[in-house]
């Protein structure tokens, strides 16, 4: 995996060999590597080993979108802050059902790297909300659920959010005992 530094040289060294091209009248030649210079450019800012573990992700193929991501030994040297939010909210996506803590990580490591789309950052806060709310931690899932929620404008979360609410409103039932309170023996001796 290479440096996002070489990205950026390979870039600024094919526009100054299509300026050359456009100098010496082949102005075709020139607009074609302007073109090119644009791609590694967009890479620049688009992984592309993120962007194909995306496509694997979108067809479920879990073991295929780890396998791109392993490709970046790197991810500090090799992506911008925001790609290093991306890469770390597909971790935690893919380890969500293996491991919760691990998952916790990735997801809190790419909040605050931030993400660019506002429903990925709602979709990490609903995911660590029910992280939190799985390990006990109700206040916390609560806010997070709730930031989730007007992180969502276009609505993609709603059926999700609802669910978790309903979960949580369930979980939390009213927690009464009917009858004689107490200890067993304590029960025993108001018999006696």
């Amino acid at each position: 995996m290479y440096n996002k530094i070489i990205k950026l040289i390979i870039a600024a060294g094919i526009i100054a060999y299509a300026i050359y091209q456009i100098i010496e009248g082949y102005v075709g030649n020139g607009i074609a590597l302007i073109l090119l210079a644009g791609v590694f450019i967009f890479l620049y800012f688009k992984n592309e080993f993120i962007l194909l573990a995306f496509l694997r992700l979108r067809k479920q193929d879990f073991p295929g979108a780890k396998k791109w991501l392993d490709k970046i030994k790197n991810p500090e040297g090799a992506l911008v802050k925001k790609q290093q939010g991306y890469y770390n909210y597909l971790h935690g996506l893919m380890t969500m059902q293996d491991n919760m803590n691990d998952s916790e990580k990735y997801f809190r490591k790419a909040i605050n790297l931030g993400l660019s789309m506002k429903h990925d950052l709602a979709m990490a806060k609903l995911n660590l909300a029910g992280i939190a709310f799985s390990k006990r931690r109700k206040q916390e899932a609560q806010k997070l659920l709730s930031e989730a929620q007007k992180l969502d404008k276009h609505g993609m979360l709603t059926d999700q959010i609802k669910m978790m609410k309903q979960n949580m409103k369930k979980a939390v039932g009213p927690n009464q005992h009917f009858g004689a309170g107490g200890s067993l023996r304590s029960q025993k001796r108001r018999s006696r």
